[in-house]
């Protein structure tokens, strides 16, 4: 099979596409055949040399990808060969064929096409594990999404939505903004103009937001905190912004507000398991009834994966950047 390898860290350049050896899956395992992945930000990091694959993973990026089961491992059941599925994956995603723990794949969702279905695993599971596992958003309270327009933010304004939150976005362009309003955002706030922490304190008669999502880290860490309405939750799930930041703990309690920091890609095989589960029982559903839909920007061959990383990195896609399989 064909692989986007890694030789040496760097650029973009730095992705070649190559033969490698098939993949052959073990107990408990199923073996893929990729139609798409999709470029995420960990794949950027992975190819600068930054974020290297957990222990016994695939070492070629990709951590989600679409395709059809081509063969079951020892102790699989639930799943056939020829199934359409979409899967969460530690790596190996820009590959013809990649091996996935079945507790870590999904069935392509009712009205989603199989290539679209490779924009879902990664965002899906990491909103709804921190957004709704850890910081328990409830219906009628406020969700402030940093960098709505993105693959993870254009789900969390769904998701968030369909339980009957509010959602405020922060994003850095008119176009931006007013996708995001498509989406069913609510507040809309250009972070490059505007005071989000004023934006959603206003929008919320003072209150501020119960819950936010934050990709940007050190950046954002004091702002979000004063941003938090009384009893709030940050959650944090990357570091755009930097990885070391002052808390202010008095501000913090007087809040009785929480802060969680959270990754998916190294977590236990169980624990993603769990989280796969609790998106199929809770949010497939809402694909068939159409109140939630993937968001992607462009597709290109994956042999091509150089320009998808450019894409991204410059900020300029809203949803995703898919990947297709030959």
């Amino acid at each position: 099979m064909h692989a986007i390898t890694i030789p040496e860290p760097g650029g973009p350049e730095a992705l070649v596409w190559t033969e490698v050896p098939d993949p052959q899956p073990g107990e408990g395992e199923v073996l893929v055949e990729v139609a798409a992945s999709a470029v995420n930000r960990a794949d950027i990091m992975q190819r600068q040399g930054f974020y290297d694959p957990p222990p016994g993973a695939s070492p070629y990026p990709g951590l989600e990808c679409s395709g059809r089961v081509a063969a079951l491992g020892s102790g699989v059941s639930g799943w056939a060969v020829g199934d359409e599925v979409c899967a969460l994956l530690a790596g190996g995603g820009y590959a013809e064929k990649v091996v996935v723990p079945a507790g870590q794949l999904l069935p392509v969702p009712q009205g989603v096409g199989l290539t679209s279905a490779a924009a879902l695993p990664e965002v899906v599971c990491t909103v709804w594990s921190n957004v709704f596992m850890v910081a328990h958003l409830r219906p009628g309270e406020t969700l402030l999404v940093h960098g709505g327009s993105s693959g993870i933010g254009t789900m969390a304004i769904q998701l968030a939505k369909a339980v009957g939150a509010k959602v405020a976005v922060t994003a850095g362009s008119k176009e931006k903004l007013e996708r995001c309003a498509e989406l069913g955002a609510d507040v809309l706030i250009n972070y490059r103009e505007q005071d989000f922490v004023a934006e959603v304190k206003d929008a919320t008669g003072g209150a501020g937001a119960d819950v936010i999502l934050d990709n940007m880290g050190a950046k954002y860490l004091d702002r979000n905190v004063q941003a938090l309405a009384v009893n709030g939750r940050l959650a944090i799930i990357g570091m755009q912004g930097g990885r070391k930041g002052e808390l202010n703990i008095g501000t913090l309690l007087a809040k009785r507000a929480a802060v969680s920091a959270t990754s998916l890609r190294a977590r236990p095989l169980e624990e993603k398991a769990a989280i796969v589960a609790a998106v199929r029982e809770h949010v497939w559903p809402l694909f068939t009834g159409g109140h939630v839909r993937p968001v992607v920007d462009r597709e290109m061959p994956m042999s091509e994966a150089a320009e998808g990383h450019r894409v991204v990195e410059e900020s300029g896609h809203i949803g995703k950047v898919l990947l297709v399989a030959p």
